[in-house]
């Protein structure tokens, strides 16, 4: 199960249409200066029967500076473990976040990953953003639409999905291998990414590969979200053109 903190507040337009849709809202809550242009969201959730209460300003009981005029009190969403998300597509293909501490980063990344085709993501519970109201609504209504599992420890996660026969990626601008054109992409897979100081040290030296996105002009590196989206969607192309492994050891 969830976390009472996960996806229990949900703000802004798209996280929370999201959040109706799925049909997790409990209580509606609308700034009077926005009523009229979201109508129609307001329409549908009294049609479901949620309570919507018009309010002066709806920031006072926002966690984010910038709702949009809306927040909404929600039914939490559940969460999976790590075997789960690794069984949940054949071959195995999940992205894990690794200190990662915006949590508009790490909403960002959700939202790429599902874009992918890759909507398992694994978040740790610790030295890590949390999964509250901005990610939510950095996440434009991506969370509803992924499986997530929290994690206490993301060396943990990667030596367990080893375990199980999932290869691990970790991104990091030092790494020797590129990512581009990796055929490892195409087995079971678990993609690292590293936060803002890059891989954990035990991390690093735990996963199969750390591979790094060539990059042509003077950047020493990329915003974690951007380096996620590119990695998921690398994974996708490579799998879409049937790119064939050379045979790989046992792990």
């Amino acid at each position: 199960m969830a976390h009472a903190g996960i996806g229990d507040s949900v703000e802004g337009v798209h996280a929370v249409a999201a959040a109706l849709e799925a049909g997790r809202v409990l209580e509606l809550f609308v700034d009077a200066t926005r009523e009229e242009r979201v109508a129609e969201l307001l329409d549908e959730a009294r049609s479901s029967g949620i309570t919507v209460t018009v309010v002066g300003d709806v920031r006072v009981m926002a966690h984010t500076t910038a709702p949009q005029g809306l927040v909404a009190r929600c039914r939490p969403l559940e969460t999976v473990s790590i075997d789960d998300l690794a069984a949940m597509h054949s071959p195995a293909s999940l992205l894990i976040v690794d200190h990662v501490e915006d949590p508009h980063n790490l909403g960002a990344i959700v939202r790429s990953a599902v874009a992918a085709g890759i909507p398992r993501i694994a978040v740790p519970t610790r030295r890590g953003a949390p999964l509250g109201a901005a990610a939510f609504k950095a996440a434009a209504g991506a969370l509803e639409r992924a499986a997530i599992a929290e994690i206490s420890s993301v060396a943990d996660a990667v030596k367990r999905l080893g375990s199980a026969g999932v290869w691990s990626v970790g991104l990091d601008a030092g790494g020797e291998t590129s990512l581009f054109g990796l055929e490892l992409l195409s087995e079971p897979v678990a993609i690292v990414i590293g936060g803002e100081t890059g891989l954990g040290r035990l991390v690093g030296e735990r996963v199969d590969v750390v591979a790094a996105i060539p990059m042509a002009g003077p950047v020493e590196s990329l915003n974690a979200s951007v380096a996620a989206a590119l990695a998921c969607f690398e994974v996708m192309r490579v799998r879409a053109v049937g790119a064939s492994a050379a045979p790989l050891p046992a792990l």
